[in-house]
């Protein structure tokens, strides 16, 4: 199946294409903001306590070694930065730490999209796995019903992909706004640097979703042909 010239064509090749430029350009865009100091030589820890102060956000900070692992914790309401985004006072470390106290404020006013994606999280944890399981199956055994319940189990990873959309999205608005409201972009330059990388990072979320939908549409034709 994963050596069929149709998947080659309508996923593997495009997602490569895809995938490669937006990482390309995340690469590039943080590797430019990253080394440009921001207005305010805040470091991100020291950006996340401010924008907290002055919006009211009370969640934990923490730094994990993982590079560019940043991101909200909401089962523990801790936001987790990098060495490089926490130590160091660049404008993408302002925009990312401002990202992340964006999805805070989500889960604080009890966002509606991002109480949906997180519903679906435990699903998804098992849901490939099982998909794959079910749709060889299905295939391999001539049973069409396994593998049509094969492919609605990858379909809930895929409702996952697109539900993080919005909810990604969403976090890079709030952030530009807490950036904004606690007096962080005091020049063209840190507001043009923190869009850039926000922007930078939606674009790997697209390409994210954009795969997943073709998976799926390449499982709905591999069966429908089978069945």
């Amino acid at each position: 199946m994963f050596f069929d010239s149709t998947y080659m064509l309508m996923v593997m090749l495009p997602t490569l294409i895809i995938s490669g430029l937006a990482q390309w350009y995340l690469r590039n865009t943080y590797s430019k903001w990253s080394n440009t100091a921001n207005s305010n030589n805040f470091a991100g820890a020291e950006t996340a306590r401010h924008i907290m102060r002055h919006a009211n956000l009370n969640v934990s900070l923490e730094t994990t070694p993982q590079e560019l692992g940043d991101h909200f914790d909401p089962s523990s309401e801790i936001v987790r930065m990098s060495p490089g985004v926490a130590q160091r006072p660049s404008v993408a470390s302002m925009a990312i730490v401002a990202h992340e106290l964006g999805h805070a404020q989500q889960h604080q006013e009890k966002s509606p999209l991002m109480t949906a994606r997180n519903f679906l999280v435990p699903a998804v944890q098992f849901s490939p796995t099982i998909s794959y399981v079910l749709i060889l199956a299905g295939l391999f055994l001539g049973i069409a019903g396994l593998a049509w319940a094969g492919i609605a189990f990858f379909g809930l990873s895929v409702l996952f992909m697109i539900l993080t959309l919005p909810v990604e999205f969403d976090a890079s608005r709030r952030g530009m706004k807490l950036l904004e409201e606690a007096g962080l972009t005091r020049t063209a330059e840190d507001t043009k640097g923190a869009r850039q990388v926000l922007t930078a990072a939606a674009f790997t979320y697209i390409a994210a979703a954009i795969s997943s939908v073709l998976t799926l549409l390449y499982y709905v034709s591999l069966v429908s042909r089978r069945d």
